[in-house]
Order: C-alpha cells, then structure tokens, then sequence
C-alpha cells in the first residue's frame, strides 16, 4: 500500500464514520440533531420556500410548500447513501490496486446490495460485507423512522382538525370563546384546556426529538399546528383576563404548558425569547384587536367581570410569555396569516378570517353564525 492509498483509505474512514454519526444523531438519538448532519434537509427547505414565492395565491403557496419537507427527508437518506458510497469507494481504493473507476461501482454494487461487483482479497471482501450491511441498516432505519414520524403527526393533526369546528380555519382565539358560547358549549371549555395542555406536552416531546414534524404542513392549506396553539392560549388568556374567577384553571394550566412547548422548540431551532418577561412589558398585537374582540363577547353576552383597560393589562401579561417566539415561529414555517398570529413575509401582508358556518333553518332560511 502507498502512501496515497493510505491517506485516502483513512479519509475513506473519516467520511464513513461521519455519516454514521449523522445517521445516529438524527434517526436514533431521541434529541434534534443540529449542524453539519442537517445541511440537505435545511438546502431543501430553503429551495421550496423560494419556489413557493413564485406562486401567487396562498393555496398555491401552500401547496408547494406541503411537499417540502417529504422532499427534505428523502433528500436526506440520499446523502446518507450517496456519501456511504463515496466512504466505501475511497477505502476500497485504498486497499486495493484497481481504478478509482472500479472501486466506485464495487463500493454502488455493495451498498445497493446487488452484488455484480466484488473485491478480490480479504481487506476487500470485508469492506463488501460491511458496505452492505450499512446499505441495509440505513434503508431500515429510515423505514422505522418514518412511520414514527407520522404517527406523532397524525396525532398532532386529529387536535388541529378537531379545532376546526370550534375556532374556524384558521384559528383564532376569541372565535373559540365566541363559538362555545353562541351554541351553548361554555361548560365544555375546561375539557378543551386539559387536552390541548396534554397536546402541547406531547407537541414539545415529539418535535424537540424530531424537528422535521414542525416543517409537515397541515392536510388542510388554511390549517396549522402553531397557529392553532397561538388561538387556544389566546382564548384562554381572553377568558382569563375578562372573567377569571369563571374561567376554569385548565385554561392557565394550558396557557402555561402552551409556551412551555413553544419555548422547548424555540431553544431547538436557535429562536431567542426573554424566559421571564414582565407582565408590563409590551406586545405586538394592537390594542384595538383586542378592543374589538371585548365588545363582540360583551354583545353577544359572554360573561365579563372586568372592564376592558384591566382586561387589556391582564390579557397583555399573558401574551408576553409566548407571543414573540409564535411569532417567530409562524414565520420561520410559513403557517397561514392567521388573526393575531403575526405578519408573514411570505404572504405580502395577506391575512386570513376563520371561515364561519351557515346556520340553514327549515324553509330556506340562512345566517352566518358570527
């Protein structure tokens, strides 16, 4: 062996053990990988963001942008596979005396496990056998990946459509309470509050471990797991503010497991946030958004027990723990320009209204329920 050919069966080795690290730190390590070993999945994303740019309707913007992140995946186990080549291929040549040419398609016909071409020798026949079986650990791994992956989704997922009916889609806090109490359903809001409170532990566990769950896009273009969130603490922190001695203590518990799950994901992605703002300081949402949004509940009778300035001030010291890193976060994954969810570069300053139901009643009557 020259010294070229050990210099570039070490290299060989390097690479190999670098992407296997990559492949461990991302498909077993239940902890977000970050780096190096995220790279094609990041280019991915990044290239869908500017071709959804291109397109001029929300929906079509929504429709690309749904592909992405299946693309970012499969674009990962290509690099996986494409770089255990190239690792087997430098230490096959390193070992051997053929052409770079033979050693890459020897390196292919192993990590593909198709065989037509093999190493003659010891050294060679074991880095075969090797390549081969990593060949067959990454494709598996991959396969028990996803079906990992979209079970947390499709639990996300039933929540968020579940939403639907209660807060129109998009969401949007104050429709919630609007909603609950047009057709009678106040007494169901603590049943609400504790189950998003166990949706929003489950939501920090499965995407810290696994970020790629925060890039899948809603089945529903107008739907959006972040900006649901921001709506079902938004109606809690509403509740809170206008009549807290009516409002069950489910909805401070779920505000409160709400930006806890908000900032276990901020710290993934690198988003920065204050971990302890003081309940004076200010928020982005206008104050006549929330004016508005007092009378409606106070004209359809919504019950009230506070004036609308110390409402405001209440209201204001829960939105500061969370509103800068949904904020942040609705815009880093393009969700829908929801009410109250905070501007979209993406979107040109468009902003959606939760659609509303049609009452029909016996003889044609019709009502938009509002």
């Amino acid at each position: 062996m020259t010294v070229v050919r050990g210099l570039v069966l070490a290299l060989g080795i390097v690479v190999l053990v670098m992407n296997a690290a990559s492949t461990i730190r991302i498909l077993i390590v239940p902890r977000a990988a970050t780096g190096v070993a995220t790279m094609p999945m990041r280019s991915v994303r990044v290239a869908f963001r500017r071709l959804a740019q291109l397109a001029r309707s929300y929906v079509a913007k929504d429709r690309i942008l749904a592909l992405s992140e299946p693309v970012a995946l499969m674009a990962q186990l290509g690099t996986w596979l494409v770089t255990s080549v190239i690792g087997f291929m430098l230490a096959i040549w390193g070992l051997g005396s053929g052409a770079l040419s033979a050693a890459f398609i020897e390196a292919g016909s192993s990590v593909s496990t198709l065989g037509f071409a093999h190493g003659v020798g010891n050294g060679n026949q074991t880095v075969d056998f090797v390549a081969a079986g990593t060949g067959m650990v990454l494709v598996a791994l991959q396969i028990a990946y996803l079906p990992t992956i979209y079970s947390a989704y499709n639990r996300r997922e039933t929540f968020v459509t579940l939403l639907e009916s209660r807060a129109g889609a998009p969401a949007w806090g104050p429709e919630i309470l609007i909603r609950h109490h047009l057709v009678g359903l106040i007494a169901d809001l603590p049943d609400l509050y504790a189950d998003w409170e166990r949706w929003g532990a489950d939501v920090a566990e499965s995407h810290t471990s696994y970020p790629s769950l925060m890039y899948l896009r809603s089945p529903r273009a107008q739907n959006s797991w972040v900006v649901s969130l921001i709506a079902v603490m938004d109606s809690a922190a509403i509740a809170l503010a206008v009549d807290p001695e009516g409002t069950p203590i489910q909805a401070r518990m779920c505000v409160r497991m709400g930006f806890t799950c908000l900032r276990d994901i901020a710290q993934v992605i690198g988003i920065p946030f204050n971990p302890d703002p003081n309940s004076d300081d200010d928020i982005a949402l206008p104050r006549q958004e929330f004016d508005a949004a007092y009378m409606r509940l106070h004209e359809i009778g919504y019950p009230i027990s506070r004036e609308v300035d110390d409402a405001w001030a209440h209201f204001r010291g829960w939105r500061v723990n969370y509103e800068s890193v949904a904020y942040a976060l609705a815009a880093i994954l393009d969700a829908p320009p929801a009410r109250w969810s905070g501007p979209r570069r993406m979107f040109r300053g468009e902003s959606l209204s939760p659609d509303r139901p049609i009452d029909r009643q016996p003889g044609g009557a019709a009502r938009e329920i509002n």
